[in-house]
């Protein structure tokens, strides 16, 4: 096992390379529908924090690198049910990833865009929600991002930065559970190297809480994770 006692920063995930192989990036995207509900917990979040902001509502929420757009979707199905007229848009700053997510199991309230954070708070757009998953031990520009956060948010807005939190537990449980199924299940995707690296790079509790600005907490949550959250109910 590696050293987790702090972030290594310098380990870089096979598919953010510019390089990477089309196919295995494309497999890695199919199948964060079928891991991201394993160890994401979004069913918890969105019923404790999202959805009393959602429900009964005109809403609009945004996912910050979303990647294949597994958690969008779901997240947008969650809220179609609870709102008056739920949209939602799914943002990554990865072409590869906006074009495959858009091409793969369309629903009509989620919109696929290409770009940043930044660039649309600079253009002025609000949302009641902002979520991310998988999103914060990918960044060189913490504190950017969260300000994004809170000029995309409505005033009585909710966020929710879902990541893997730090550990020798996560480290060896995701290890463990992912070796039986390199094989076959995941043979020709990066999700096992690049989730043992994901954890390398993810912050601990301790170390988001001592970063976040006021407004923001830091909470553990399970499997292995922790939330950064403004607003919104108890998660």
């Amino acid at each position: 096992m590696p050293d987790l006692s702090s972030r290594d920063t310098g380990a870089r995930e096979l598919m953010d390379a510019s390089d990477a192989d089309r196919v295995a990036l494309e497999r890695t995207y199919e199948l964060f529908r079928l891991v991201n509900p394993v160890v994401g917990g979004w069913r918890r979040i969105y019923r404790q924090r999202l959805r009393p902001r959602v429900r009964g509502g005109d809403v609009r929420i945004l996912d910050i690198g979303s990647g294949g757009g597994d958690v969008t979707r779901r997240i947008a199905r969650w809220a179609a049910r609870d709102a008056s007229r739920a949209r939602v848009v799914a943002l990554d700053a990865d072409p590869r990833a906006t074009a495959w997510a858009a091409r793969h199991r369309a629903q009509a309230n989620v919109e696929y865009r290409t770009g940043t954070s930044a660039e649309l708070a600079a253009d002025g757009e609000r949302f009641d929600a902002v979520v991310s998953n998988h999103l914060l031990h990918h960044l060189d520009d913490l504190p950017g991002l969260l300000r994004d956060t809170e000029t995309l948010l409505e005033p009585d807005g909710v966020a929710v930065h879902a990541d893997i939190a730090r550990s020798p537990r996560a480290y060896a449980l995701f290890d463990a559970l992912t070796r039986p199924f390199q094989p076959d299940l995941l043979a020709g995707s990066f999700i096992r190297a690049d989730g043992l690296t994901s954890i390398r790079r993810s912050y601990t509790v301790a170390e988001l809480a001592a970063l976040a600005p006021s407004g923001w907490s830091a909470k553990p949550a399970a499997p292995c994770r922790v939330l950064l959250v403004r607003g919104g109910g108890r998660a």
